[in-house]
């Protein structure tokens, strides 16, 4: 691909030359590939369809895992994150040992790999907590919890410039991948100060269906305010938000 440059950005197709924007900037590329019914039926191409079908498979599943946490990611979530979880999810697929090449899936595979995944690259949790906290995750009770002990906000979260106050966040969430469906809860503590006085300890228990055998999540995160007038304001309408998979209970 080539970058446009120029006060004229062109977008549209021009004989063989297609231009388009994305998020880095103006592009242009020559047309050109191989032809579709080729690939969907050239033996050449099989080791491309079965890739094509389980990357296909990666990006229902990192849908249904977003779809789930929605109401955390739409504070929490930068530009590039849907193609970086289904990298993630390709991964997960591919540790998949009992399936034949193109049959690879998420529940045959290691959805453990998904632990510590960061859903905003902007603002990350392992750079923005520093107070210690348990993560559990209890099958029969379908309790997922996060706990914190008592700390002081300015010296255990480093907080973008303009923070004056923030909100700890998690959710539970259990997802069935093959059927597209999930269960999920999630906690918020009230609007805290970020300053030099101590916590009360933190306790969050999101609870989702008892003796699952689904795959269950947990997933822990800030939002940062700032108060004017006695007014809370979402800091920078939530781009340093960090938000992360803190733990997760495969099959």
């Amino acid at each position: 691909m080539a970058r446009q440059k120029g006060i004229i950005k062109l977008k549209g197709t021009i004989g063989d030359i297609t231009f388009y924007k994305t998020q880095d900037g103006h592009l242009a590329r020559e047309k050109g590939g191989i032809d579709a019914s080729r690939i969907a039926s050239d033996p050449a191409f099989q080791r491309t369809r079965e890739n094509g079908s389980e990357f296909g498979r990666a990006g229902k599943a990192g849908k249904v895992l977003r779809t789930s946490l929605r109401g955390l990611l739409l504070n929490s979530a930068d530009g590039r994150m849907v193609s970086r979880l289904t990298q993630r999810m390709v991964k997960v697929i591919q540790a998949d040992t009992t399936s034949e090449r193109g049959l690879r899936n998420v529940i045959d595979g290691e959805a453990e790999l998904l632990a510590g995944f960061e859903f905003n690259i902007r603002g990350k949790l392992g750079t923005s907590l520093f107070a210690p906290f348990v993560a559990t995750i209890d099958r029969v009770t379908g309790e997922i919890k996060v706990d914190l002990a008592s700390f002081i906000p300015s010296n255990m979260i480093a907080a973008p410039t303009g923070t004056t106050h923030f909100k700890i966040i998690s959710a539970g969430t259990e997802i069935d991948f093959e059927a597209e469906t999930f269960v999920e809860a999630h906690s918020e503590t009230a609007i805290l100060p970020w300053d030099t006085t101590a916590t009360a300890a933190i306790s969050q228990t999101n609870l989702v269906t008892a003796n699952s055998t689904h795959p269950l999540f947990l997933a822990l995160g800030i939002e940062f305010y700032q108060q004017v007038n006695g007014q809370m304001y979402p800091l920078k309408n939530g781009a340093f938000n960090p938000l992360a998979l803190v733990s997760v209970s495969g099959l």
